[in-house]
């Protein structure tokens, strides 16, 4: 029972997670505005807002225009849900006598998640990350670290380490190789991860953006000179570290002999 509660938590967060990623790619400001077809304007009814299913009962289609619907919608509600089950699974089995220290770690985890399928899909469509999205990130996940055991120093160190990773080739390239939002990235996922985890981070995200780009190179589908959102790999490779990067960490420190 309580896992179907999170997944419909998760559906109502990705459903609220496609208006904020709508609001930031138009530029809108007015966040109290009703929900609308980006497409004719027209404004939604409360049956065509309920999480995958108003996307499957509507066919696709927006009601008024019958324009087609982004896959965008579903894709992010299914994905939110999923990853907040995740990240259910993997903390209920660490519940203390009251969960309380563990209700804390899954409330970050579900904010983390929520930020970096934000970051995720407006770098995927727009190869664009917004200050206005990684930077009160980075600082709350700071305090939420904070709050929960980790160093301050430790947080401060794995975020100029992220940074300074990027800020380092963008100064040598001269911003050719990487775009500023790829500075803020690195620090919040230092601030979210902290060390070494950020390490892992990094070095999963170099590999799948090198797997994925050698891929659509040989199929024909990009050149040696094209750009690369960036920023979707490193917003996946911080949720994997997040799940699954103590294991690794501890698995390479046991191979050292530590």
């Amino acid at each position: 029972m309580t896992a179907f509660l999170v997944v419909l938590l998760g559906l109502a967060i990705g459903s609220f997670l496609n208006v904020v990623i709508g609001r930031l790619r138009s530029g809108e400001t007015g966040w109290r505005s009703r929900s609308h077809c980006p497409e004719c304007r027209t404004i939604l009814r409360p049956s065509e807002l309920v999480p995958l299913v108003s996307f499957l009962l509507l066919r696709g289609k927006c009601r008024s225009c019958k324009k087609p619907i982004s896959w965008q919608y579903p894709a992010v509600e299914f994905s939110t849900a999923a990853l907040f089950l995740l990240a259910y699974v993997l903390r209920a089995p660490l519940l203390g006598p009251d969960g309380s220290g563990t209700l804390l770690v899954l409330l970050r985890d579900w904010f983390f998640i929520s930020v970096l399928t934000v970051v995720f899909v407006v770098d995927l469509r727009d190869m664009v990350v917004f200050d206005s999205v990684t930077l009160p990130a980075a600082a709350i996940a700071f305090l939420a670290n904070v709050a929960l055991g980790a160093k301050p120093l430790s947080l401060l160190g794995a975020a100029a380490i992220g940074g300074g990773f990027f800020l380092l080739q963008y100064a040598i390239s001269r911003g050719r190789w990487i775009g500023g939002g790829d500075i803020r990235i690195g620090a919040m996922m230092g601030m979210m991860l902290g060390f070494p985890h950020v390490l892992l981070a990094l070095f999963a995200a170099y590999i799948g953006g090198a797997l994925v780009a050698l891929s659509l190179l040989a199929a024909g589908k990009a050149k040696w000179s094209g750009q690369m959102a960036f920023g979707t790999f490193l917003s996946a490779a911080t949720v994997l570290a997040l799940f699954f990067g103590q294991p690794v960490v501890n698995a390479y420190a046991s191979l050292l002999g530590y």
